[in-house]
């Protein structure tokens, strides 16, 4: 009998006679209840229901629906990755193979629901389903969709995502060339959208924007740095701030150093989170206006500083999971009142067509955790005035709310589409903030801007630089951003010529958490580089200053790259800036390297960005070859085709890269570019992919291989490499021993193993 067994079996010997399992604190639990013995949360808080239907944010009539739909299990949805090229392949498999084997299908009596594509996404890429993990597991089918579902999301091509939090990356409009700053982004789910948008044209391997994703918890940074790390993009950075005072960046720009403002800004604050009931049903005993009140202040610097980061005529998305208009409209404007002009609300109502909501409210009251209500500031008596602010309150002046159009606000209530319950407001800044000087407008969208972009090192602004800034409101403390160029500054400048750029000092920020290595860009004159260009025959326009390692001592075992623009940033900040992780790996060492001519192998989580500056060491391979390849560990030369053989023949042991070109002429086969990360050795050729990763190319080519089946004589095991019988000839383990040109492990440097966080 395990611990916990004896536990509760002692507790039920203590227990008073005639009470049941369950029972206490709530009565019998029903056979709906939670596993374990707790009582089911009743889902039921009078006060919650007072305090809305008095706010009147739900149409008359609708009532029941909204409290009724509150109850109901949320629906699982799931978004494709919309800028890998393997998406249309993804959705059609989705549609035709495992959507299909869901229609007809019944599991104990009842029909299961097949996935809908949610109206309003672009490209039917996001789909909801009510299908719960219980009922996942209860028929084969449903068993191998469920799978489907795992492997993809953690190879990234697929991300399980509520709808309503799909809504603020889109309505921010993002661009490739913008200057993204994500805020409050842990867990990372809208970060990752943005990456995608930056990526919208996979021809382009460094977009000129990029996205700084913060978060005020360090260890949800490295869960930020799991979800980013999926997509593979040199143009993400994850930092560890409080966002109410995250600092001013500054950049290099022509020789002089200017302030970093941001064409887009996602301001998705913390908040008290009440439209998210349906899935935190915790939220039911605990609400309490008290939450609220809490928050406001925090959401209203957070706004505030994203407003000050934000270049003229770039966008700001508000957003929370709260209905409250505590949380919403009052943030929203008190932020107007104080820009006086600067921000103003842009009318989306077009943008999302099929998106049902609701307009922004522009009268409503404040309750105090007792339910008591006031409806003017002037009216809260001085013992409440460090609960209640008189930010929380609508404008007086009928001229300057209507000036604000506070309806411009989007409320999504969760009976209307069967969602959570979510607010968004969409801010254009006209101006600078009052306090502020001037400053560069958003990134024009110019195609000699970009091509000069193309040849600098700088990140391009346009208008005039900022000389200085004047002091900011004291809404915001801390913020360090009034140095532009000084004498100092340029001394440190020089200092930072050797590419090192480590944590900032302990004087001036105590680092919590995970001490972060330091990130050291390779120099010019590195006698490591020459080798790897002349071995994969690099492109001159390679950018090579862009190379990162980790360590500043001993040999470098892994090879980083970032975009030009994140190199300026690093380059620039790093004693006011704590980074978690930004760069995606792309060469790794191995120990017996320098045998081959090379001393570093291609790595997977980098090839689609190195690949298109790569000329040699590359092998085209047909699609019975990628089987092959991800289905057997060595497969010997004789086991590809003859165009594959005569193309590997003649090539030097070592990294190859090994890419499928779909053929157009064959509907029925893979109408996808695949690359793949290779070593040839002696008599075969292995890949470097990641199990998942695998499990994915075979799925879009029409084979199912499971953990545990074996399909043509291959095992996929959990240690993520595919296992085969040696031949029948008994030449095998000759064979093998002679393929050293097989690389050795490098720690921290698996060739099959998922890739960690850093």
């Amino acid at each position: 009998m395990g611990r916990r067994a004896r536990g509760r079996r002692l507790q039920q010997q203590q227990r008073p006679e005639g009470v049941e399992d369950g029972a206490e604190g709530g009565g019998k639990r029903s056979e709906a209840g939670w596993e374990g013995g707790y009582p089911e949360i009743v889902k039921e808080n009078k006060l919650f229901e007072h305090y809305y239907q008095e706010l009147k944010i739900v149409p008359e009539g609708e009532w029941d629906q909204f409290m009724g739909a509150l109850r109901e299990p949320l629906p699982a949805t799931l978004r494709i990755t919309g800028y890998k090229s393997h998406a249309k392949e993804i959705l059609h498999c989705l549609k035709n193979k495992y959507f299909k084997e869901l229609e007809d299908l019944e599991v104990d009596g009842q029909k299961v629901e097949v996935p809908q594509p949610l109206s309003w996404y672009p490209e039917e890429l996001a789909w909801h389903t009510n299908l719960s993990r219980k009922i996942l597991r209860k028929s084969p089918q449903l068993e191998r969709f469920h799978q489907f579902l795992v492997s993809e999301t953690e190879s990234g091509n697929i991300s399980r995502q509520e709808a309503v939090s799909m809504i603020p990356p889109l309505l921010l409009n993002v661009q490739p060339h913008h200057k993204i700053l994500d805020m409050c982004a842990a867990p990372g789910s809208k970060t990752t959208q943005l990456i995608e948008m930056l990526h919208a044209d996979m021809s382009v391997p460094f977009p000129e924007g990029f996205v700084i994703a913060n978060d005020v918890d360090n260890k949800r940074c490295y869960l930020l740095v799991h979800q980013a790390k999926r997509l593979s993009s040199p143009c993400i950075m994850v930092v560890n701030h409080d966002a109410s005072s995250i600092p001013r960046l500054t950049i290099d720009v022509d020789g002089r150093k200017e302030v970093l403002f941001y064409d887009r800004v996602l301001c998705d604050v913390p908040c008290s989170g009440d439209g998210t009931m349906r899935k935190n049903i915790d939220v039911w005993k605990k609400w309490t206006t008290l939450n609220s009140l809490q928050l406001h202040g925090l959401q209203l610097r957070i706004a505030t500083r994203g407003a000050e980061q934000l270049a003229e005529g770039g966008r700001m998305v508000y957003s929370t999971c709260s209905l409250n208009p505590i949380e919403d409209e009052a943030v929203i404007a008190s932020l107007l009142e104080k820009s006086e002009g600067a921000l103003e609300l842009a009318d989306v109502s077009a943008e999302l067509p099929g998106l049902k909501w609701m307009p922004g409210v522009t009268q409503w009251k404040v309750m105090t955790r007792d339910g008591q209500w006031f409806a003017d500031w002037a009216d809260v008596p001085h013992s409440r005035h460090t609960q209640i602010r008189p930010t929380m309150f609508p404008p007086k002046e009928p001229e300057k709310l209507e000036a604000m159009h506070l309806e411009r606000c989007l409320r999504i209530l969760p009976h209307h589409q069967n969602t959570g319950g979510f607010f968004v407001a969409v801010l254009v800044k006209k101006s600078s903030m009052p306090w502020n000087k001037r400053q560069p407008k958003v990134q024009g969208k110019s195609v000699e801007n970009r091509e000069a972009t193309q040849l600098s090192t700088a990140t391009p602004t346009e208008g005039k630089p900022v000389d200085a800034l004047e002091p900011e409101s004291q809404l915001v403390t801390g913020t360090g951003d009034s140095e532009i160029t000084t004498p100092e500054n340029l001394e440190n400048n020089e200092n930072k010529k050797d590419g090192v750029c480590g944590p900032p000092p302990s004087k001036k920020m105590k680092l919590f958490g995970f001490k972060e290595d330091p990130f050291v860009f390779i120099p010019e004159d590195d006698p490591l580089f020459p080798p790897i260009e002349k071995f994969y025959a690099l492109d001159p326009s390679f950018p090579r200053m862009n190379l990162l390692t980790r360590t500043t001592e001993g040999k470098k075992r892994q090879l980083y790259m970032v975009s030009k623009e994140l190199r300026n940033v690093l380059l620039n900040n790093s004693e006011r800036m704590k980074v978690i992780n930004t760069g995606i790996k792309v060469w790794c060492r191995n120990n017996s390297g320098e045998e081959f001519d090379c001393a570093f192998r291609l790595a997977q989580e980098g090839i689609y960005t190195l690949y298109p500056f790569i000329n040699s060491r590359i092998i085209t391979i047909s699609m019975e070859d990628v089987k092959t390849l991800l289905t057997q560990e060595n497969p010997f030369f004789r086991k590809l085709s003859n165009e594959t053989y005569s193309q590997a023949k003649d090539l030097t042991k070592g990294s190859v890269v090994l890419k499928y070109e779909p053929d157009s002429a064959n509907p029925d086969a893979l109408q996808c570019p695949i690359v793949l990360c290779g070593w040839r050795g002696k008599a075969s050729i292995r890949t470097f992919v990641p199990k998942n990763e695998r499990l994915h190319y075979l799925r879009m080519m029409g084979l199912e291989v499971s953990g545990e089946k074996k399909k043509e004589g291959v095992a996929l095991t959990e240690d993520s490499t595919a296992t085969t019988e040696l031949p029948e000839d008994g030449l095998g383990e000759e064979l093998r021993a002679e393929e050293t040109g097989l690389p050795d492990a490098t720690p921290g440097c698996d060739p099959t193993a998922p890739n960690p966080p850093r």
